[in-house]
């Protein structure tokens, strides 16, 4: 830096570095003629030399060309040789340039922080460095060195910087011929380049390089804005190039599902091995990035319907839901099927409507239906695969075997459906689907029986789900997903919204354990990867330990609705409504019967009061259940309709009495519409049951907010938090607490929850 500052004394005064990197290292400078700040870039001595001055400065002219509001511009150049005079020769020269200095943050950093980026957004920087690379391109310039480092977001603008150490396009037309020199920048253990964003020509060392090979580069940043990671990982540069050119090209949606098909699809092309299979230039790239999808044959789709229990006993009924929803569990492995999750086919149960009918609600192209018979050790499962809208038979089959069988029968099941649709089966699916949970029939029979009671989701029936669960461990320890099913019912009990006494700190710590039994028996369960990931969050408030684990949990169950939807809660909390829309979205079209409330829910925390109420509404016309009324009741509210508003919420009340939230909320909305007694009561009504169970302080919190008691509301939304009681882990995105956001006591919450 001294002999930087020496050098360049009289033009540029050196305040700090900046950072470094593989290539070059910068620093903050100051134009002493213009009177402005500068980012000042000094090129490694090796590659300095390698280059050579001459070579740096024709490249530097072509740069300095470049005119385009998505490049950041060069402003001037330079060289410095261990000695004055000795310009040429090689001897540690340090090539520099200067750039405009800009106040805002990498690509990088936006992503270390934040992982995934919303789509639009990860569109709109994708189109921004398009159109800077086409101009770059149109004159024989390639960057070779697309990466989000290389990327600066400025005011929500996207400019591709370094183009002043690119290589220009070889031309026959341009007379230009490398240099030779390229070809020693790999023996020197300098790459012109980041090994995952190369091309694979450039990788290779191929000294043609066109735009395509940016094109590649872009198709790389893109899938890492989207995936939260780059396409091709490894354990080192060499390992990463080869799965280049050997593995096929990841699709995108395997790691998230909400990305649009023709942006599947243009990742697919951008990011093939052989340029000639690339798109043309960057601004084809990004035409087919938002050009409608074509028409395609919609993916396989199935519902699996309640099988009919035909034995003698009506007890052996959790028998047949539980092999119905174990053939729905093992199908849920497997990507390339749509699934309906089993709550919404239980409403089928004793079905009225036409298979025809079912498969439009559903809105499945195949029905799955059959019937199980029990007689002491053997069991009898009759299965049949129907083209819903033909109502034809597409696969029969019927299983007469010993009751140590059932896991056989249901792996078989699976298969024969894949197979049947045409769906495709990865090795790791294969391998999933074909594991038997347990070796004991007996330990199974109480695990059926503990999720026949837990599926009900009241207090009572997850308390007796669990003793079930329990029941199961005692006779198998090693049932990983009995463990996983204590979890899941404990976690239930603790972010339960109001249905339960039990106390959500007890309640927590009871899943903690549970769950870590479970993934130390078996890590690759992706439910029990959800439930450590809905730990994570309403508990530990561990936001990116969460999304972690609940992009695990969807590779190993990617048609699971429920990990979808907490996933979606998650980016909820965080204020990313776009991706909590598209992931409860992703859920509703899993489980389409259950999750609308969600999406109406997540509409309205979103601020979109005119599509909460439509979906709302479109609840209630299907169910006339107390959530539904309670989210319509709050749309009308935001929607300045306080009548049919408060309205809703008594009706919810009314649905659902046990319930404190909706009780909680009710005496907010009287509040928020001057009914102040009323708001009193209810508040009256609250402490009153406090004093016989629990009662969630964050509910408690909802009045006092109406009242405009900010305090007393504080106090509460305190002790929420350190009971991690309701759910306090969602007050940052909560519409019902925005009157407090200026408080100094709720921002220091959120920095408590890793929310500021």
């Amino acid at each position: 830096m001294e002999r930087l500052g020496t050098a360049l004394a009289g033009r540029y005064t050196v305040e700090r570095e900046l950072g470094r990197g593989g290539m070059a290292t910068v620093y903050l400078g100051d134009d002493l003629k213009h009177h402005r700040k500068v980012a000042i870039k000094v090129l490694l001595p090796e590659l300095g030399s390698l280059l050579g001055p001459d070579r740096f400065s024709r490249e530097i002219q072509v740069a300095a060309s470049l005119n385009h509001p998505h490049i950041l511009p060069l402003y001037d150049s330079g060289e410095i040789g261990e000695a004055a005079g000795q310009r040429g020769s090689g001897a540690g020269q340090l090539l520099w340039f200067t750039m405009p200095y800009v106040r805002g943050e990498s690509l990088r950093q936006k992503l270390s922080r934040e992982r995934q980026l919303p789509i639009d957004q990860a569109l709109r920087i994708t189109s921004q460095v398009a159109s800077a690379l086409d101009h770059a391109h149109a004159h024989g310039l390639i960057h070779r060195d697309i990466k989000p480092e290389n990327i600066l977001l400025h005011e929500g603008v996207a400019m591709v910087t370094d183009f002043g150490i690119a290589l220009g396009q070889v031309s026959e037309e341009a007379g230009s011929r490398p240099s030779g020199k390229e070809d020693r920048l790999t023996g020197t253990g300098i790459s012109l380049g980041t090994p995952q964003y190369m091309s694979p020509e450039q990788s290779a060392g191929e000294r043609t390089l066109d735009a395509r090979s940016d094109v590649y580069s872009l198709g790389c940043v893109l899938y890492e804005m989207l995936a939260g990671e780059p396409p091709y990982t490894g354990a080192s540069a060499q390992a990463l190039i080869a799965k280049r050119f050997t593995d096929p090209v990841p699709r995108v949606r395997r790691l998230r599902a909400t990305v649009p098909v023709a942006v599947d699809q243009a990742l697919l092309k951008a990011l093939a091995t052989a340029p000639a299979d690339r798109f043309p230039s960057a601004g084809a790239f990004m035409e087919a990035l938002t050009a409608p999808a074509p028409d395609q044959q919609r993916d396989p789709s199935v519902a699996v319907l309640p099988f009919r229990n035909l034995s003698a006993d009506p007890e052996n009924e959790f028998f047949a839901d539980g092999v119905t929803e174990d053939v729905i569990a093992q199908l849920s492995k497997i990507r390339a099927l749509k699934v309906i999750s089993r709550t919404s086919v239980m409403q089928f149960k004793n079905r009225e409507q036409s298979l025809r009918e079912i498969g439009a609600t559903l809105e499945v192209a195949t029905l799955l239906e059959g019937s199980v018979r029990r007689a002491g050790n053997r069991v009898r499962i009759v299965a049949q695969l129907i083209d819903a809208e033909a109502d034809r038979h597409l696969w029969s089959e019927t299983y007469d075997r010993q009751l140590t069988d059932i896991f056989a029968i249901q792996t078989d099941v699976a298969l024969q459906i894949a197979s049947a649709l045409e769906a495709e089966l990865s090795p790791d699916e294969r391998t999933r689907i074909h594991r038997k949970p347990t070796s004991d029939v007996r330990a199974y029979q109480f695990y059926l029986q503990g999720r026949h009671h837990y599926f009900r989701y009241t207090g009572e029936s997850i308390q007796k789900g669990i003793e079930y669960f329990r029941k199961a461990i005692a006779v198998d320890p090693d049932y990983a997903l009995a463990h996983t099913g204590v979890a899941f019912a404990y976690a239930e009990l603790a972010a339960g919204e109001g249905g339960s006494a039990q106390r959500p700190d007890e309640a927590y710590l009871e899943s903690k354990q549970a769950i870590t039994r479970a993934l130390t028996l078996d890590g690759q369960l992706g439910e029990a990867h959800s439930v450590l990931g809905l730990l994570k969050f309403t508990h530990d408030f561990d936001w990116a330990g969460a999304e972690r684990e609940f992009k695990l949990a969807l590779q190993l169950n990617p048609g699971a609705a429920d990990i979808y939807d907490h996933y979606g809660w998650l980016c909820g909390a965080l204020e990313r409504w776009d991706e909590a829309l598209a992931l409860v979205t992703r859920a509703q079209e899993l489980d389409p019967l259950v999750h609308r409330a969600d999406v109406a829910s997540t509409l309205l925390r979103a601020g979109r009061y005119q599509e909460a109420l439509e979906a709302a509404l479109r609840c209630v016309e299907i169910d006339d259940f107390a959530r539904g009324r309670s989210t319509l009741g709050w749309a009308y509210l935001k929607s300045g309709m306080p009548a049919q508003g408060l309205a809703e919420l008594e009706r919810a009340t009314a649905l659902a009495p046990e319930n404190v939230m909706f009780r909680a909320q009710l005496g907010q909305a009287y509040a928020m519409a001057g009914k102040t007694a009323e708001a009193r009561e209810m508040l009256r009504q609250l402490e009153q049951l406090s004093q016989k169970r629990y009662v969630s302080p964050y509910h408690m919190a909802y009045v006092y907010t109406g009242l405009g008691e900010a305090d007393r509301a504080m106090d509460f939304l305190e002790r929420a938090y350190e009971e991690r009681a309701g759910s306090v882990y969602g007050i940052k995105g909560s519409f019902l607490f925005t009157s407090l956001h200026s408080h100094p006591r709720f921002k220091t919450l959120l920095s408590k929850m890793n929310l500021s």
